[in-house]
């Protein structure tokens, strides 16, 4: 039977799933202590751009620049880029998604830049990088590829560090043509490098791309993709490092969504993200993705990789990476096999990122998928599969086709393909469809809690099962498919819901709220299962009495220690704890983040 997931080898220590390694100094390179952003513009300037600009007056010199993401009352014409050009800014990107351009511009230029009228927002272009850390039995694809699907006819643009569309595995069924049918570099970098990868020069993007739709030509079949006979659409905005910026991403975006009907793109995967400066509201990141879904995309994004940050106590809870922190998108956190093919055998990540989210208190992620050890494609000669040689595996041709990562990018696109498959059952389902269906079918009976033990970290890190880690739970392709409810079409009926905290007393209770409108008074968070529909979390009642989320985990001071520390809730009179998810106090930098997922042994 075709495997998407290899089984963990024995005695392979330490796991390298991505460049930036699996060293716990690396984590505190993109920690921020003390009050590192305030919810709070400085007239045009977002938070983490306003101390880049106060320099302007006091110490910036003419070569000291910024690369920065502004924001007009409407898409920027000549005129507005002439100013814009006039004040020493170069042109890197024209975003009209977000109504605005990506600049590199003088420091000292930025308070002129500022009063110009036609500009309302100026924010950092954010760098960016991917995220990366057994079975198809587990997430009940067998089930969908015996009923007939394999996402023939479905787009997926692939939005990660490039495609080597030279792979027997990512050839039509006759092995004369790619499925990759378009190609776009977003990164002005090399196509090929001298130690012979071409077009994704990091490693990144090929694996991705083989999670989705790789037909498992050079493995028997072993290592097929979720949707073998998708066709792929390549937007590289990751260089040979893995890294990217904010505008390249959405730059891409935009091109995915001008390219919708062309290759019928019904699918943009994104494992990749960065820390959240502001809320999802104010984000030009977060405002493109919802332009995609809001056209028809189902954007399906990776959690992060922060699950194992302990900051104060939290133990992981507020780690949620942006895009992933947007309500409309599919968010997606990661789950580990455990060498067995049953869903019951899945646990939790210890890696994977959890909510709520930073400022929005967001409830994410949406559901989990198995991101541990996973088997996809290779591409020979870039970085990743340089620096890790032992992580290849060879295929039936003895060559080095095959390579192995773990993370939240890896559950990603797994969830990207069987998106594909719903969507090859039926086309008219809109992106909330989508999302409802996939979540309210998810597998939800977990454990507790469960303790896993990292060699190479000499720890142990503890898990629970609670709507802030594992969402609705982990997906279910085979109830995917065999369910008919639709929920409403409309956008944003399958909006993820956000959370409160009524800290006065006789409160103490964490209540899930949608839209306006609290939840009725059985979905607090601990409290009975959320009901689709007839609890208001999609709107109008669809079935009754079906589980979207299941039995939640209490999730109280009680039970939770972290929940003081997420909350700023007092933990004992007279005592209090700092908040992680007000960002009041420690936050995730919003510059580049690296990869914290490693293989739990």
């Amino acid at each position: 039977m075709p495997q998407i997931l290899k089984p963990k080898s024995p005695n392979r220590g330490q796991r390298h799933s991505a460049a930036w390694g699996k060293r716990v100094s690396i984590l505190v390179l993109f920690l921020v202590a003390e009050a590192a952003f305030a919810q709070k513009w400085v007239g045009k300037f977002a938070p983490d751009l306003a101390p880049t600009a106060a320099r302007a007056n006091h110490g910036a010199s003419a070569s000291d620049t910024v690369t920065v993401i502004v924001q007009y009352k409407e898409v920027p014409g000549a005129a507005q880029e002439g100013r814009a050009h006039n004040l020493g800014g170069h042109l890197n990107h024209r975003l009209h998604l977000v109504n605005g351009i990506a600049l590199t511009i003088p420091v000292n230029a930025l308070p002129a830049l500022e009063s110009d009228p036609d500009v309302v927002a100026l924010s950092l272009d954010h760098p960016m990088k991917g995220l990366d850390d057994i079975s198809d039995v587990a997430t009940g694809v067998n089930a969908a590829w015996n009923a007939g699907y394999n996402g023939a006819g479905i787009g997926v643009a692939i939005i990660d560090s490039g495609i080597n569309d030279n792979h027997p595995d990512l050839m039509n069924s006759t092995g004369t043509t790619s499925r990759v049918v378009y190609r776009q570099d977003f990164t002005g970098t090399p196509n090929s490098n001298s130690s012979g990868a071409m077009y994704d020069l990091y490693g990144h993007g090929t694996h991705v791309a083989g999670i989705v739709g790789g037909n498992g030509y050079l493995s028997g079949g072993n290592y097929a993709g979720v949707a073998p006979a998708v066709n792929l659409i390549d937007l590289r905005v990751l260089d040979l490092n893995g890294s990217g910026t904010d505008s390249n991403v959405i730059a891409a975006i935009q091109q995915a969504i001008a390219l919708q009907n062309t290759y019928n793109i019904r699918v943009i995967n994104l494992s990749l993200g960065r820390g959240i400066p502001v809320s999802y509201t104010q984000d030009p990141l977060c405002q493109a993705v919802e332009s995609a879904w809001k056209a028809g995309i189902v954007v399906v994004v990776a959690a992060g990789n922060y699950g194992r940050l302990n900051v104060n106590g939290s133990n992981g809870f507020g780690t949620i990476t942006a895009p992933g922190n947007d309500p409309y998108v599919l968010t997606v956190g990661a789950m580990k096999s455990n060498g067995s093919s049953s869903p019951a055998a899945e646990t939790l990540a210890s890696y994977s990122s959890k909510g709520p989210t930073t400022y929005d208190h967001v409830v994410k992620p949406d559901l989990v998928a198995p991101g541990n050890d996973i088997v996809s494609l290779a591409a020979p000669g870039a970085t990743l599969e340089t620096s890790y040689p032992a992580e290849f595996v060879t295929g039936s041709d003895g060559n080095n086709d095959y390579f192995t990562l773990s993370g939240t990018s890896m559950a990603t696109p797994l969830v990207s393909g069987a998106v594909a498959l719903l969507l090859q059952q039926n086309s008219a389902l809109t992106p909330d469809q989508v999302k409802a269906r996939l979540m309210k079918t998810t597998y939800k009976q977990f454990p507790v809690s469960t303790v896993a033990w990292v060699p190479h970290l000499l720890m142990n890190f503890t898990s629970t099962y609670d709507l802030f880690s594992t969402g609705s739970g982990l997906v279910n392709l085979q109830n995917a498919i065999s369910n008919t409810d639709l929920a409403p079409p409309t956008v944003g009926s399958a909006l993820s819901p956000y959370v409160v905290y009524n800290p006065q007393p006789g409160g103490g209770k964490v209540t899930l709220v949608y839209g306006n409108s609290s939840l009725s008074p059985t979905s607090v968070v601990w409290g009975t299962s959320v009901v689709w529909g007839a609890s208001v979390v999609w709107g109008a009642n669809v079935s009754g009495s079906s589980v979207v989320w299941g039995a939640a985990l209490p999730w109280n001071s009680n039970l939770l220690s972290a929940f003081s520390v997420v909350w700023g809730a007092s933990t004992a009179p007279g005592t209090s704890a700092t908040s992680v998810v007000w960002g009041a106090s420690t936050l995730l930098n919003s510059s580049a983040l690296s990869d914290a997922g490693d293989d739990e042994q």
